[in-house]
């Protein structure tokens, strides 16, 4: 049973209608700024090493802004089913909107603010931020119902992730410009300053153009706003058996979600592990965000019988679900290792000088007068994990040597009010710094103690080399330098970009003929199709990705698999957004809708606790991704059980019986 739109929705003439769609899809666009620029990548990386300078370490910076982001969750999963239940009976659905709106974009904006060792000031207002970018979308989602008619609404919440990703991706690439071009940290707050312009600007056109939907019911005589709302939902959590479909798909829903969550979130970290450069990282995240935009829009038409491509879109991605695995794998084994970016051997000890690995020197401490001190760490500071101290010479009081084998070294030093200056010596001659081409010197002078500060010294070809580190301050002066680690990291991956995005945009190419010469023998599969179905298509294609992920090993896969993430990741939740959005009274949007925003905030949460756990079990991050499978399978089982069309029916009875009661 498909519900009956509202009045309001059958009377509007299609161009006000289109024009409500757009202005709806464009508050998207507008808010995925703060997801892009301010979650995922610029603030993270500001935090840790501008307002968390004054932390002891990066680690310490890490954990508190992690702290932040379940300060913020937890806040939003208890306010978002009450805040609801209020716009519901209240009318106020757009007013909650636009000062959740204002709330995230204004915090936003007030980052430029945060200064150097500003770690509290810069938590708060995240936290604030992304309590209004939560409240926000959990507001913008409940009006999906009032919005869109039932046969669209598959179509237009995928119109919308296409938007946000469009809209963030922009931004995003603006940003990154400004990162690379503007001096000292004027980049990233110009970037801060520009989420929230972007995000107020273009929220406009919605709360000019979308209409408040209608009041839940009529308050009863002596009733309050916040009693009613308290009954309310008290009847709904009571009732739960009368809402059973609905609640089976939020606990699919919660579980299938934790992965997917998961893979968005630590896909950079995963990949950094595996060893893939920061601009491989970056540069194949906005490649997610902007390929994700046509498939976005491709899988919300799959479920919509007035599609008369659907049966080409399902050709064209089941295409990609086979080919793109198996193109990458064989590529990874058939291409040269400079274009595959398959890993090279590892750097051994010869020869007397070391080879791949985490060396320590039990934290030399040394200054000009040539008195060496050793200092005990805890195991905590600690990151020694050989002693190989008689490989490590002492060339002069002040200067300590390691002559290693391989092309890069990451030194790990300490930072602190009496630290001093390090030279560095590659070869016996000064080091040149990359960035300003002069004679690299080290400040490590911090107003408080910092430990686990790094940076990678790179030759110019990998080899037999020797690095020196002389303390470069003042004689007599007090001048302190603390070396914890020096690591010979792995050889770097070589890949030709051009090749692989060529090899990527060919497969697509050749894909789409498939699709038009096959269309008609997917034609009986693809009508088919429905909404739940379209989703459990997707956690096919995410236990694909789950098993890929835990082989892969070269760049062409990485990339090959972020092209498939792509091809699913906003389809999926957007189908899963209307799905849900059909099992709920229309008229109760914004209390069930912040339920369902309780679910997404626990999957942010529960997901990445159990990957750490798979990662503390078995020691690397390969297992932990593999066991995402079984998120996809319990999820795509226990949709798969779930009754749409009785779910469907029990929304529309509540609606019209709402509707018989208050008018």
């Amino acid at each position: 049973m498909t519900a009956i739109p509202s009045p309001d929705l059958l009377a509007a003439d299609n161009r006000t209608y289109q024009r409500r769609i757009f202005s709806w899809t464009l508050y998207d666009w507008a808010n995925s700024a703060f997801v892009t620029t301010i979650l995922a990548a610029i603030l993270p990386v500001y935090y840790s090493t501008v307002a968390g300078a004054s932390l002891s370490s990066e680690a310490q910076a890490t954990a508190y802004w992690s702290i932040g982001l379940s300060i913020s969750l937890l806040i939003g999963a208890l306010i978002s089913p009450v805040l609801g239940t209020v716009s519901d009976i209240s009318r106020t659905k757009k007013r909650f909107l636009g000062l959740f709106t204002m709330l995230g974009a204004l915090t936003s904006g007030l980052l430029v603010l945060v200064n150097y060792g500003d770690w509290m000031l810069a938590s708060v207002l995240f936290i604030i931020a992304r309590i209004g970018f939560l409240g926000s979308t959990s507001f913008y989602d409940s009006l999906l119902p009032h919005v869109a008619r039932p046969e669209d609404r598959d179509s237009v919440s995928a119109r919308g992730y296409a938007m946000g990703y469009l809209g963030g991706g922009i931004l995003l690439a603006i940003n990154i410009v400004m990162l690379q071009t503007l001096p000292g940290l004027l980049g990233a707050q110009l970037s801060f300053a520009s989420v929230a312009v972007w995000w107020l600007v273009f929220s406009i056109p919605l709360f000019r153009r979308v209409p408040e939907p209608p009041a839940v019911r009529n308050l009863l005589p002596g009733e309050t706003v916040f009693s009613a709302t308290i009954k309310q939902l008290t009847g709904t959590f009571s009732d739960i058996r009368r809402y059973r479909e609905l609640f089976k798909f939020l606990i699919a829903f919660l579980i299938y979600n934790d992965a997917i969550g998961t893979i968005i979130s630590l896909a950079v970290i995963y990949g950094a592990e595996l060893g893939f450069g920061s601009v491989e990282l970056v540069l194949a995240l906005l490649l997610v965000q902007f390929v994700g935009i046509p498939f976005s829009l491709m899988f919300g038409r799959l479920p919509s019988p007035k599609s008369t491509r659907r049966s080409f879109y399902l050709a064209f991605m089941l295409f990609n679900l086979v080919v793109l695995p198996l193109v990458g794998i064989s590529g990874s084994r058939l291409l040269p290792a400079d274009m595959s970016g398959v890993p090279a051997a590892a750097f051994e000890t010869h020869d007397g000088f070391v080879g791949q690995g985490l060396y320590g020197a039990r934290d030399h401490l040394f200054n000009l007068s040539g008195q060496w001190e050793t200092q005990p760490v805890t195991a905590a500071e600690s990151r020694q994990t050989e002693d190989v101290e008689s490989l490590i010479s002492r060339v002069r009081g002040d200067a300590l040597t390691l002559q290693f084998n391989g092309k890069a070294v990451e030194l790990t030093y300490i930072a602190g009010p009496q630290s001093g200056s390090i030279a560095v010596l590659l070869d016996g001659l000064p080091h040149l710094d990359p960035e300003t081409g002069s004679p690299m010197v080290l400040d490590t002078f911090n107003e408080t103690t910092r430990y686990g500060e790094t940076v990678v010294i790179s030759a110019p070809a990998a080899g037999q080399h020797t690095l020196t580190l002389s303390n470069d301050g003042e004689e007599g002066a007090d001048n302190l330098i603390a070396i914890q680690s020096i690591g010979i990291l792995q050889p770097e991956r070589e890949t030709s970009l051009p090749v692989i995005l060529g090899v990527l945009l060919l497969i697509q190419g050749i894909g789409l003929i498939f699709a038009a010469l096959t269309q008609r023998l997917f034609s009986q599969p693809a009508s088919t199709l429905t909404t739940k179905r379209s989703i459990m298509l997707a956690l096919v294609f995410y236990s694909v990705i789950a098993v890929w992920g835990f082989l892969l090993d070269s760049s062409i896969e990485f990339w090959f698999l972020a092209w498939l993430v792509a091809i699913v990741q906003g389809g999926s939740q957007a189908l899963s957004r209307s799905l849900y959005a059909s099992l709920s009274p229309a008229r109760k949007s914004g209390e069930f809708f912040g339920i369902y925003g309780v679910m997404e905030k626990f999957s942010a949460i529960i997901g990445p606790l159990i990957f750490a756990l798979a990662v503390a079990l078995f020691g690397s991050s390969r297992p932990a991704i593999i066991s995402l499978i079984a998120f996809f399978i319990i999820g795509g089982y226990l949709l798969a059980k779930v009754n749409v069309s009785e779910g469907q029916r029990v929304a529309q009875e509540e609606d019209d019986r709402l509707a018989a009661e208050n008018g």
